[in-house]
């Protein structure tokens, strides 16, 4: 697929909010809790992101197809969030992609490890990690926005 990446922009939160949204409801049958989640995250990253060390990726061809973001967990470890694509976007290699861009930016940035928080029924994004060498280091079970979850946590070495 040829989309370019480019940087998230604040008007890029209420497509972005609803992607998630409307996705994580048909998927996982989420609740409305999680709107509150993705739109907190999106708006602590407009109000105070450190561009040398923290960056939104957007995905784009004809219309947005997707995010993924870096952003600081401590001085030596970013935390990847909010990566997603459009339903018509999976399976075409832009995922693997954007997850490359995310990991350089990091490594770059003076990171020295990545970490991401995830459920175990995303079959397709852990399987994607994996091969990325991203290990899964803990999981458990949750009741996470109205559904049982079994949630993992994820990090690799940069």
């Amino acid at each position: 697929m040829e989309a370019v990446l480019r940087s998230y922009r604040p008007d890029d939160h209420a497509w972005l909010l609803a992607l998630h949204v409307t996705h994580y409801a048909r998927s996982d049958g989420f609740d409305d809790s999680f709107v509150a989640v993705v739109d907190g995250a999106l708006s602590a990253f407009e109000a105070g992101h450190d561009p040398a060390r923290e960056r939104g990726f957007v995905a784009e061809a004809d219309r947005p197809l997707g995010s993924i973001f870096c952003v600081r967990e401590d001085d030596t470890t970013a935390r990847l969030r909010m990566f997603i694509l459009r339903d018509a976007a999976r399976g075409t290699g832009l995922g693997r992609r954007m997850l490359g861009a995310c990991t350089d930016f990091a490594r770059a940035a003076g990171y020295r490890r990545m970490v991401l928080g995830t459920h175990e029924s995303h079959r397709a994004a852990c399987a994607l990690y994996q091969r990325a060498g991203w290990r899964c280091v803990a999981s458990h079970p949750v009741h996470s926005f109205g559904v049982d979850l079994v949630e993992q946590r994820w990090e690799t070495d940069l």
